[in-house]
């Protein structure tokens, strides 16, 4: 099935009306959503469906269906079953996306300051991290925290880019990670620009602006295996 994907366009939307359209042992599909999947390395959304009776159903993670655009919203155990045909209001979890948004955006800083292949990464709600294919001996955790504040005080403003498949096989320096592959699916791919600093294929969720960020801390850099060097931040606040 197709899910219209509301976050795509706003990501800052908080709220919105949508349809089951079918429920299984996984969770529930809607015909639109302001959930974000986990992919990325970025975890699904939490939330909120709620019944016209006003019932609330706890969204406790969101997972991608079987097609490009499918999502799959998982319910917390023993929650009410919802009817196929059903209207919802969906209630998204905004504290909690939004410092998703400022941390994904931030590693998408990070990784203009150092520059080397993508082996990883990860977003969570207190920390995220990039691992990269370089020598320990070339991260400093000062250096790569002051490099990537001075880049976010920039407060540039960030700017979504549709590209085609045939377009992106054309630019292969585009892509950075060597473990997550772009979203591919619907013949076109969606890229993140912050004019001057990144130009990068992501699916997530961002800020408008790189200021809303704020500055970030590098918590730790280390070792992970013979090619992967962990650099894991938080924001400072």
């Amino acid at each position: 099935m197709t899910t219209e994907l509301l976050f795509w366009d706003d990501a800052y939307l908080q709220s919105a009306t949508a349809r089951v359209v079918s429920v299984d042992g996984r969770g529930v599909e809607l015909d639109r959503t302001l959930f974000y999947p986990m992919g990325g390395g970025q975890l699904g959304d939490t939330g909120s469906l709620i019944r016209h009776n006003g019932e609330s159903v706890e969204v406790i993670d969101t997972r991608k269906g079987d097609g490009f655009d499918s999502v799959i919203h998982v319910p917390a155990a023993g929650s009410a079953a919802l009817a196929v045909g059903e209207s919802l209001t969906l209630k998204l979890n905004w504290t909690r996306r939004y410092a998703l948004m400022r941390l994904h955006t931030a590693l998408h800083v990070m990784s203009c300051v150092v520059i080397a292949p993508v082996t990883g990464g990860n977003i969570a709600p207190d920390k995220a991290r990039l691992d990269f294919d370089i020598e320990m001996e070339r991260l400093n955790a000062a250096d790569i925290e002051r490099g990537t504040n001075e880049l976010i005080a920039r407060a540039v403003e960030t700017e979504t880019v549709w590209i085609t498949d045939a377009e992106l096989d054309a630019r292969p320096e585009l892509v950075k990670t060597m473990s997550v592959q772009p979203p591919r699916g619907a013949g076109r791919v969606r890229l993140l620009s912050i004019p001057g600093i990144d130009l990068q294929p992501c699916g997530g969720t961002h800020v408008r602006n790189i200021g809303e960020i704020g500055p970030i801390r590098v918590l730790r850099v280390k070792s992970e295996g013979k090619k992967n060097r962990r650099v894991e931040i938080a924001l400072a606040g």
